[in-house]
Formats: C-alpha cells, structure tokens, sequence
C-alpha cells in the first residue's frame, strides 16, 4: 500500500515549468471569466491526476487542459494531449460529471495554449471541442 505524499504549498515550488504551468492555469482562467464562463474547478482531482480546470456557461461545461509554453519549439497543444491523457479526462470528467453536473448540461473537452514570453504577457488561445470521445 502506498501512501498519498503531502502536497507543497504553491509557495514553496521550486520547479519553474510548475510555476509557469500555475500561471498558465490562471491565465486561462481569468480569459475565460472575461468571456462569460464560470469557473467551477480549478485542478479537479481524482486518484494522483487532474483536470486544470472544469468551466460552465450556460448549460455547457467544459474540461480544459492547459498546455503553457515559453515558446512555440514544442508542438501545438493538441498534440501534446495524446490518447492516454484523453483517456484519463475522460475518467476525470465522468467523476465531475456523476458529483456535480446537472440535468440536461452538455460537456465538451477544450485545450488551452498559452504562450509566456519574458516580459510579456501571456498569449491565451483556445480550442474549443478538442476531441470527441468514442
């Protein structure tokens, strides 16, 4: 049996791609309340994996992946969520779903790049209906 590590404060993080995947998270987050959605879960968690964040607007709801990136050297967002990370917020987004959706709300997942350059400030972009399941 295993035992769950204690988390570290956000504080007390010393890795920088953490930090920056944070700030990308948050980023997102602010650009997405600026266009009407409601944050509902920021890292939604089940098991040791999350969702960055859960979103609803209206009777939609989304899981967002973030994918932050100093630059642009490493390939589209999209591709960096590959079939085993799908598998897995498809997991997480049935957990969210069977504790807190409502009837008759439609889901969706969404990839959010964000691109920090230094001094700066961040790029946000979107893909709305990344994937289907099935």
């Amino acid at each position: 049996m295993t035992t769950a590590r204690p988390r570290i404060p956000v504080s007390q993080w010393t890795d920088p791609r953490h930090v920056r995947g944070l700030l990308g998270e948050r980023a997102v987050a602010r650009w997405l309340r600026g266009r009407g959605w409601e944050l509902l879960d920021h890292r939604f968690r089940v098991g040791r994996h999350d969702v960055d964040l859960v979103v609803r607007r209206g009777g939609l709801v989304a899981f967002v992946e973030v994918k932050t990136r100093s630059g642009p050297g490493f390939g589209s967002p999209v591709e960096a969520v590959g079939w085993r990370k799908r598998a897995v917020l498809a997991h997480l987004a049935d957990a969210w779903r069977l504790r807190h959706g409502r009837a008759g709300e439609s889901y969706r997942f969404d990839v959010a790049a964000v691109t920090w350059r230094a001094g700066q400030p961040p790029v946000v972009d979107v893909v709305e209906d990344a994937w289907r399941l099935g």
